[in-house]
């Protein structure tokens, strides 16, 4: 019974997967019927549940070939350059489809007693022809590009110059054209701070919120700096405008509170309520816990100081003499420092407490420090505003 059942569902499976293959067949996925079909036969070709997808497989090339056949002549007869490379990559499709089919010949016609056939035509001359006249076309066309003054037409020569070296490598001076093409296509922003506090901002903090090395933005088509270059002009800038700085005066908060806790003291003589000693079976006094309660009282000191930017990131358009955009970004830093002494059994208190036992007062930093502090988690905000918001979408 099981047999049955086994062979009864396996052959619901493989009439789902003919049946699936075909469809794609009927609604002009030859490709996808032909990988279907090649991936049932390849397990085991001449099975003859496996008939099915041989006819298929014969149906959907000869299909899919007159319909690429067709699709090439019409791109010929309209002469329009621009089709080199559908003719180029429908060539290849050609072909690949011959060489995936290729590895299993003979696929045999059970029933017919023959051979399917697969017309194999050799389009090596065609592709041959057809990137020979793609490289011209892209070459011809990225020079046209790169001679103009608009930086998106200098990447899509960039673009099409890297296909061009990846289907013809080392094409006359292709290399040479995609680092110009690059060149051509970069925007750059120089970076600069202002400050409209009444404060001094630290030097090591301008110098490192300008320092966009480190900030890891520069990507393919952006480049920032932070001092002008010669033989630079630039696109944009990008202005970091400290508004205000806030500094908290120095506190120190005090706090007492008094903390209890239940320990285990040894052991003692289990007594009944009659306060007699329990005894166990065989004779001998029962021992049990000892608790006793501790009691620690705690002086805490907190130091706190905290410092606040607020600032303002200004995109500019410099070939427009235009503000872009404007980013409000607000930065918070707090230094605080806990320490504690006491007075009775510290094992009273908390164990993640118990650190504060072994600190100390420490000085409290500086104004410049606090600033450059706060100006961290500045940069930090600065650089994901960059990532979000492009200077040119």
């Amino acid at each position: 019974m099981k047999k049955i059942s086994f062979l009864l569902a396996f052959i619901i499976i493989t009439s789902c997967g003919v049946k699936r293959t075909r469809t794609m067949l009927t609604s002009g996925n030859y490709d996808e019927a032909i990988d279907n079909a090649l991936s049932n036969l390849r397990s085991n070709k001449d099975k003859k549940g496996n008939q099915d997808y041989v006819y298929i497989l014969e149906e959907a090339f000869a299909k899919a070939k007159d319909r690429d056949l067709n699709f090439i002549n019409l791109l010929e007869h309209e002469s329009n350059p621009a089709n080199f490379e559908k003719i180029y990559n429908t060539y290849l499709q050609l072909n690949n489809r011959q060489e995936k089919i290729k590895p299993l010949l003979p696929l045999k016609l059970l029933n017919e007693g023959k051979n399917a056939k697969f017309p194999f035509d050799n389009y090596n001359n065609q592709i041959a022809s057809s990137k020979n006249n793609l490289s011209n076309y892209l070459y011809a066309n990225a020079n046209v590009l790169i001679k103009t003054a608009d930086k998106m037409n200098s990447r899509k020569a960039y673009d099409d110059l890297n296909y061009l070296n990846q289907i013809n490598p080392n094409y006359k001076n292709v290399l040479d054209l995609i680092d110009e093409a690059h060149f051509k296509g970069i925007d750059y922003v120089i970076v600069s701070t202002k400050n409209e506090t009444n404060m001094i901002i630290p030097s090591r903090l301008q110098y490192d919120l300008l320092d966009f090395n480190t900030y890891g933005l520069n990507d393919i088509w952006t480049v920032y700096h932070n001092s002008t270059q010669k033989g630079i002009s630039y696109d944009y800038g990008m202005m970091i405008n400290f508004r205000e700085i806030y500094i908290s005066p120095e506190q120190i908060k005090e706090k007492e509170f008094i903390k209890e806790k239940q320990i285990k003291d040894g052991q003692k003589k289990l007594l009944d309520a009659n306060r007699k000693e329990v005894l166990d079976k065989d004779g001998k006094v029962v021992m049990v816990d000892n608790f006793r309660n501790i009691t620690v009282r705690i002086n805490e000191f907190r130091q706190l100081k905290s410092c606040q930017i607020t600032a303002k990131v200004d995109y500019l358009d410099f070939k427009n003499n235009q503000l872009l955009q404007s980013f409000p970004l607000t930065s918070e830093f707090v230094f605080e420092n806990i320490y504690s002494n006491y007075k009775g059994d510290r094992r009273a208190a908390d164990d993640n407490y118990y650190s504060y036992f072994d600190k100390r007062a420490v000085l409290f930093p500086t104004n410049e420090q606090m600033v450059y502090d706060t100006g961290e988690n500045l940069k930090m905000k600065i650089k994901d505003l960059i990532s979000r918001n492009k200077f040119r979408n």
